[in-house]
């Protein structure tokens, strides 16, 4: 009987681990595609078996994905399954375009493409939900653009993305052949042993992606070559906070101002054989290289060049005379071409465009009418909205040294500052800029022209202005040189489709390598906004625009502007009378303390830090990545870095004794520091 009974138990362990076996197991190879193979989304298409993604439209997203999500982990447990996938691609390049951007291979818990952007983001996420841990999406991705706000190695790398596009590991595009040792003796990689491969240039690759024991492999070679031994990405990985249960596995690509085609020819995936890739057929797939020029040679060639230069001789005068005056005519107009204009010629948009976007610049387009020009809504072909803004200068010289500054504000690059997407130059006087078109209009209309059924949120205006500080401290620490804006205020911060910050209008910026002095200038700006030790002595500095930053503080939580109409008292003499009174509460917007989302003692913080912006001393005013760090004050703080200032001050601005510290200040009779307020905790 006992016997008996082991068997029968034996034989019912053995059906359990076959059944959830067969559930669990997934197989399949696609030599080639059928639109039963796969789901699509955006533009992707099935053309002659071949899945292709994306195709020469600008600020697009093509998606695929297998038709039915795959079991990712084992029964009741949070182990993920190993996985195998290979698959060839290519990035098929257009003749005169840039190429650009670049193929995610991707798992994602649903289908569509919602919550993605394209351009730099791939199709794969978006700047608001890029680095939420709640993304459950992991992908490798094979990227053609160098990108810092990812912190991008290059523009030709293979990264490991797990629910953000800054990849957690990454190395350039290639591999190591057989023959050569990955590593040197000292333990480092063989780099003078490495063969690239230049993503973009038509050429087919395969792929080998596989995932076992917490270790992620990923390597590449050209079509019809044999897998290398040594993987090109070799890292530890632990995806079980990433996947779900269950999960959709595909690719996604996208372009932006850059477009190329990007392919893919073939495609295997299991979960139980880690071979299967030997399926894939790697000959007879076409080619997606640009053709080069071919040189003739033939005898007609010969004999047909022999009749030109005939022709040519009985016609010398004539085509002489035209060159004479042809080139008289180019030497002109290069010499007003400045060297930036050719330096930065991609960035240049036809008037035909501009003209045709804007349907003649015709009234109704109009956005908005700022000192210097109008600002018009436009369309590009692709329909790509943009905002145009034109404008005019009284010389030439003016227009040319105004655009040269813009172009060169023009290569930054921050999710919180409005890019400059192209420009053009009608004639010697009239400029005409191209941004991006922000959907929501400026802050200074949203705070001040809308009806209460439309106010911004408390949350709303917190993040506004952490968005702005972000951006601030870009210009003034994160790029290639400091860039000074002066002109921080409401009507330059412009809100997209999600109401996300971005600060605008760079006319009357200025730049400087680190650790130099601005030069002294004459005093430009908006009264209300300008530091006092500006107007005196006209010198701008990064502390001059965190004062122009105080006062957007100021403005946004109270929902006034810094002058107002005669016989009301400026905005910060204000404040300080209410402070004076112990009636700070009453600074605020008062829709905005009616509002449910409104915490008061959040808001106090941020008006107080406001106030400390626009101290009338300049040292007594925080750095921007000091007031960047205020608002990610949730963030736990290191104890090894207690005794650092940031963190300090960090620490400060989040107790209770704000309110204390500004009444000690008063006492004395000066706006509170931080140093005060540190020397008061």
């Amino acid at each position: 009987m006992n016997q008996h009974l082991k068997t029968l138990l034996l034989y019912l362990l053995i059906t359990i681990f076959s059944c959830i076996q067969s559930v669990s197991a997934i197989d399949f190879v696609f030599n080639g595609f059928k639109p039963s193979d796969i789901s699509l989304f955006g533009i992707a298409t099935i053309e002659s078996g071949i899945l292709t993604l994306t195709n020469d439209s600008t600020f697009s997203i093509g998606r695929a994905l297998h038709p039915s999500k795959i079991v990712t982990k084992a029964p009741n447990s949070s182990q993920v399954l190993p996985f195998s996938a290979s698959f060839i691609f290519a990035m098929a390049p257009f003749k005169d375009r840039l190429p650009g951007h670049g193929i995610v291979f991707l798992f994602v818990p649903q289908t569509g493409i919602d919550g993605t952007t394209s351009s730099q983001n791939l199709g794969f996420l978006n700047f608001t939900n890029n680095g939420n841990p709640d993304n459950h999406v992991f992908g490798v991705e094979f990227d053609v653009f160098k990108n810092q706000e990812f912190n991008d190695i290059n523009d030709n790398h293979v990264g490991i993305d797990v629910n953000s596009l800054a990849s957690v590991f990454a190395h350039e595009a290639g591999y190591w052949p057989d023959k050569y040792n990955k590593f040197s003796d000292d333990g480092s990689l063989n780099e003078e042993s490495f063969e690239t491969l230049k993503l973009n240039n038509g050429r087919n690759y395969q792929v080998w992606i596989d995932y076992a024991d917490f270790q992620i492999n990923v390597t590449m070679a050209p079509i019809g070559m044999k897998r290398p031994k040594q993987p090109l990405l070799d890292f530890p990985l632990n995806l079980s906070q990433v996947f779900e249960e269950e999960m959709y596995v595909g690719f996604t690509a996208s372009t932006g101002d850059l477009a190329q085609g990007h392919k893919i020819l073939a495609w295997s995936f299991s979960n139980s054989n880690f071979s299967i890739s030997d399926a894939l057929i790697t000959q007879g797939l076409p080619s997606f290289e640009l053709p080069k020029d071919p040189v003739h040679r033939s005898k007609g060639f010969i004999a047909g060049m022999t009749v030109s230069l005939l022709f040519l001789v009985v016609v010398t005068d004539v085509v002489s005379l035209f060159l004479i005056k042809r080139n008289r005519r180019m030497k002109r107009e290069r010499e007003e071409m400045e060297d930036w204009e050719l330096e930065y010629w991609p960035h240049r948009i036809s008037y035909q465009e501009i003209d045709a976007a804007t349907k003649g610049f015709a009234d109704e387009n109009v956005i908005g009418i700022g000192g210097n020009g109008k600002v018009y809504k436009g369309v590009l072909a692709g329909s790509s909205e943009v905002a145009v803004k034109r404008i005019s200068h009284e010389s030439s010289e003016g227009a040319r040294q105004f655009l040269a500054e813009i172009s060169s504000l023009g290569r930054l690059k921050h999710r919180n500052l409005v890019s400059l997407r192209g420009w053009c130059k009608k004639d010697r006087r009239s400029l005409i800029l191209v941004y991006d078109y922000m959907e929501n209009g400026s802050l200074d209309k949203t705070l001040f022209e809308c009806d209460e059924t439309n106010m911004l949120s408390f949350e709303d205006r917190i993040r506004i202005l952490k968005d702005v500080a972000s951006g601030v401290l870009y210009l003034h620490e994160g790029w290639e040189a400091k860039v000074l804006h002066r002109d921080i205020k409401a009507s330059n911060v412009l809100l997209d489709k999600d109401m996300n910050a971005r600060l605008g209008d760079f006319g009357l910026a200025r730049m400087h390598d680190h650790g130099q002095v601005a030069n002294t200038t004459r005093v430009v700006g908006t009264v209300g906004y300008l530091a006092p030790e500006f107007v005196k002595t006209g010198r701008a500095s990064t502390q001059t625009d965190v004062f122009g930053y105080g006062v957007l503080v100021l403005e946004v939580m109270c929902g006034r502007r810094p002058i107002e109409e005669e016989g009301k008292p400026p905005l910060l003499d204000w404040l300080w009378e209410l402070m004076r009174r112990g009636e700070l509460i009453n600074a605020f917007d008062r829709r905005l303390r009616t509002s449910q989302d409104f915490n008061e003692e959040e808001a106090l913080r941020v008006l107080q830090l406001g106030m400390i912006c626009a101290s009338l001393d300049p040292k007594g005013r925080p750095t921007m990545r000091q007031v960047v760090k205020f608002f990610e004050r949730n963030s736990e703080a290191d104890e090894s870095e207690a005794e650092d200032m940031d963190v300090y001050l960090l620490e400060t601005l989040r107790s209770n004794t704000m309110l204390s510290n500004f009444s000690l200040s008063l006492s004395h009779g000066s706006h509170p520091t931080f140093e005060e307020i540190r020397e008061g905790c």
